[in-house]
């Protein structure tokens, strides 16, 4: 029997003793470090650890945000929009056949209304003949001034005849006078009979009756003439420095002809840009005034995107930067490529009908928003189409572009 053996079986075998009541002390593993935690050592090797990956990852993270993330914004507040093309006719009239529908695809040129031509025509013809009456009267004109330059010159010829009329009858005044002054001073002495005097009185009158009369058709000869004058330079006004083709009256009858011509070609509407039919409100036989929206085409093939970015994205964003485009018809399988063509000149609420109010007690800053207009890829749209209106999620990569502010 060894010596420990012994010591066990002495101790069972001994009466109970005050001391042996006592409970006895817990037994110590040798092991201690399982139950009391790692050492002082082991733990400072695990925080060293933790602080290292945490280190790491921060520099990683600082890293990728400095030599990638920094230069790319992105905002999901984006939606496609165009250059909706709206058509309204020139003129007025009844529709006579409307042969497109919504979402039928038309190409620039095609028919999209037909308003009944018949009043167009009339007009067409009536402003027809005002050209060809305008220039038969400036023919006129023309020989109107022939016309009256002989009535010029025969008045003229008139004067001329009054003048020597004139002559001839203040010849005869004067023969007349000196004819009564002799028999007035021979009546005295009785060597005129008094008939003789009477008769010489009644040729004095009568001389100076047909002066006056030579005299007043002179005046009436060169009023003639006058008016003649007159009326030939108010002839040559209408005709100076024209001729039938550049008379104003003629091209006046011209340009309303010619309006009436665009007036008849307008009654036929079609389509200014490739595009879809969108908004059509307009039935046959359904009367229309001149600028009412008949329907719209939309040029798909022009699709851009207006990306609502927040003001405190913008500070490097540059015209011609490049933009990758996700949209929500197609999802992340499809991606857009498209570069910045421009910022608008505010924010949605500087244009709203009621902007906000900042000058108030209440006031809060809000982050605002700016357009930033995208051009898409045409051949991605032509083998993607989208329509105006769709959610987009956009990308713009800051490191391309224009030294200057696309703003």
């Amino acid at each position: 029997m060894s010596e420990t053996q012994f010591v066990k079986t002495s101790e069972s075998l001994m009466p109970d003793s005050p001391a042996s009541a006592a409970p006895a002390a817990p037994a110590v593993p040798a092991d201690t470090g399982v139950a009391a935690g790692a050492p002082p050592s082991n733990r400072k090797k695990l925080f060293a650890l933790l602080g290292g990956a945490i280190l790491v990852a921060g520099l990683g993270y600082a890293s990728y945000w400095h030599f990638v993330a920094s230069h790319y914004v992105s905002t999901d507040n984006a939606y496609t929009a165009a250059e909706v093309a709206s058509i309204t006719p020139a003129v007025s009239g009844i529709v006579k056949s409307v042969p497109v529908v919504n979402t039928e695809q038309v190409h620039k040129g095609d028919v999209l209304a037909v308003i009944d031509d018949t009043d167009a025509k009339i007009a067409l013809a009536q402003a027809e003949a005002d050209v060809g009456r305008a220039e038969r009267k400036v023919r006129g004109y023309v020989a109107t001034d022939s016309q009256l330059s002989a009535q010029v010159s025969a008045h003229a010829a008139d004067e001329t005849r009054m003048a020597a009329q004139i002559a001839s009858a203040q010849a005869d005044f004067d023969r007349a006078a000196i004819d009564l002054q002799r028999r007035e001073v021979l009546a005295h002495s009785g060597s005129v009979s008094g008939e003789e005097l009477s008769n010489a009185r009644a040729a004095s009158a009568t001389a100076r009756a047909a002066l006056d009369a030579a005299r007043a058709a002179a005046l009436q000869a060169k009023a003639s003439r006058d008016a003649a004058l007159g009326s030939l330079e108010a002839n040559r006004v209408l005709i100076a420095d024209t001729t039938v083709d550049t008379n104003p009256e003629v091209l006046l009858a011209r340009a309303k002809r010619d309006q009436a011509r665009v007036d008849l070609e307008r009654t036929v509407l079609r389509a200014p840009v490739d595009g879809v039919v969108a908004s059509r409100q307009v039935q046959v036989g359904q009367r229309v005034q001149t600028g009412a929206a008949l329907m719209s085409v939309v040029p798909i093939e022009s699709v851009y995107v207006d990306a609502n970015f927040k003001e405190t994205q913008l500070g490097k964003v540059r015209v011609g930067q490049p933009v990758e485009l996700e949209s929500d018809l197609y999802g992340s399988k499809v991606v857009y490529h498209g570069k910045v063509a421009g910022l608008a000149g505010g924010s949605g609420s500087a244009f709203a009908m009621i902007p906000a109010q900042n000058a108030t007690g209440n006031w809060i800053k809000v982050v605002q928003r700016l357009p930033v207009r995208v051009r898409i890829d045409p051949a991605e749209l032509r083998a993607h189409p989208l329509g105006i209106s769709l959610s987009m999620a956009a990308t713009v990569d800051t490191r391309g572009g224009n030294d200057a502010p696309a703003h």
